[in-house]
C-alpha cells in the first residue's frame, strides 16, 4: 500500500518502472509519492498504523528516487525493520528497487528505519510497503483450550497484547506465555502458562481447569486477585502452580490435594485466609510456600 502521512516531507515520483525493473510490480499508485527526509537525516516512520499480532510476516518494501534520470539520481541507505538489519547499502535509483523477506518475526507496532550513507546529499525515501502474515496450514489449538484461554483472557484486565486468534499458531510464535506440544495430527496442547512479571490484573477464570494437558502455570508477582479457582484440580497432569505476590483472597482449595502429579505450590505474599489443607500439606514430595 502507497505510505500516506500529511505531516511528512512527501516528494512526488513520476517515473515510469516497468516489470523488468521490479519483478512483483506494485500498482502505479504506490509508487507516485514517498516520503523523505533532509540531507543526513534518518527517516523513521511506524507502518502499518495497528499493532500486529505476533507472527512470521512476508514483507516488502518498496523505493525510487524521484529526480531526473541522471549519473547522480540514485540515494543509497540501511533499512532496519524494529532495529534489525533488513537490507544494507540499499541503492534506490529512478529505476526503482524493491526489497523483501519472506519470513520475519513481527509483533505489536512495526518502525522502519532507513539511515543514509555518509556524504549522501539527499535523504532517504521510501515509496511503498506490503505486509502478508503466513499462516501455517496445520494443526490448531483444540478448540476446548483455545475457548478456555480466549475467556482466560477476558478475566485479565490488560492481559498481553498479542493474546488474539489462535493460542499456539503460527507454530514458533504461540502466545506470550504460552508453550504448546503436539496432541495429535489435528490439534496443539498447551502445556505450560508462564505469566510471571507481566504486571496482569484481574482475576483467574474457572475456565482454567479445562486446560487438561498443563503441566506447569506461573502467574507469580503480578496484580491478580479474587479467589483460587477450584477448577485447578481438574489438571491431573500439573506439577507446579505459582501463584505468589499477587492479591489473590479467600481459603486455600482443599481440592489441590486431588492433583497427583503437584509437587510445587507457592502462595505466599497473598491475602489468602486460613492455613494450608492438612491433606495439601500431607502430599509427598510437595514443596509448599505460604504466607
Amino acid at each position: 500500500m502507497p505510505l500516506n502521512d500529511p505531516k511528512r516531507l512527501t516528494v512526488d515520483c513520476a517515473f515510469n518502472i516497468t516489470s523488468t525493473d521490479i519483478w512483483n510490480m506494485p500498482p502505479a499508485k504506490a509508487l507516485s509519492k514517498g516520503f523523505t527526509e533532509s540531507k543526513g537525516k534518518e527517516l523513521i516512520i511506524n507502518w502499518p498504523a495497528m499493532n500486529l499480532p505476533a507472527s512470521s510476516y512476508y514483507v516488502a518494501l518498496y523505493f525510487q528516487d524521484n529526480r531526473n534520470p541522471s549519473p547522480y539520481s540514485w540515494r543509497v541507505f540501511d533499512v532496519k525493520v524494529n532495529n534489525q538489519t533488513f537490507y544494507s547499502g540499499l541503492n534506490a535509483s529512478t529505476k526503482g528497487v524493491m526489497v523483501y523477506g519472506k519470513q520475519w518475526p513481527l509483533s505489536g507496532q512495526t518502525e522502519i528505519r532507513l539511515t543514509p550513507a555518509a556524504n549522501m546529499d539527499k535523504g532517504p525515501l521510501i515509496n511503498a510497503g506490503e505486509i502478508y502474515q503466513i499462516v501455517t496450514i496445520g494443526p490448531r489449538t483444540h478448540p476446548k483450550e483455545a475457548i478456555s484461554m480466549t475467556r482466560l483472557a477476558r478475566e485479565f484486565q490488560n492481559p498481553p497484547s498479542d493474546w488474539s486468534g489462535d493460542p499456539c499458531l503460527p507454530q514458533g510464535y504461540s502466545w506470550t506465555g504460552v508453550t504448546c506440544a503436539v496432541l495429535n495430527v489435528n490439534y496443539y496442547k498447551i502445556v505450560s502458562l508462564n505469566l510471571t512479571n507481566l504486571g496482569i490484573s484481574g482475576t483467574l477464570s474457572q475456565s482454567i481447569g479445562r486446560l487438561t494437558s498443563i503441566e506447569s502455570i506461573d502467574v507469580s508477582n503480578n496484580k491478580l486477585s479474587g479467589p483460587i479457582p477450584d477448577a485447578f484440580k481438574s489438571l491431573a497432569g500439573l506439577v507446579s502452580l505459582r501463584l505468589e505476590n499477587n492479591g489473590f483472597k479467600g481459603p486455600i482449595p482443599p481440592s489441590l490435594a486431588d492433583l497427583p502429579k503437584l509437587k510445587e505450590l507457592h502462595l505466599q505474599n497473598n491475602q489468602l485466609e486460613g492455613q494450608v489443607p492438612d491433606a495439601v500439606r500431607n502430599k509427598p514430595g510437595i514443596d509448599i510456600r505460604s504466607y
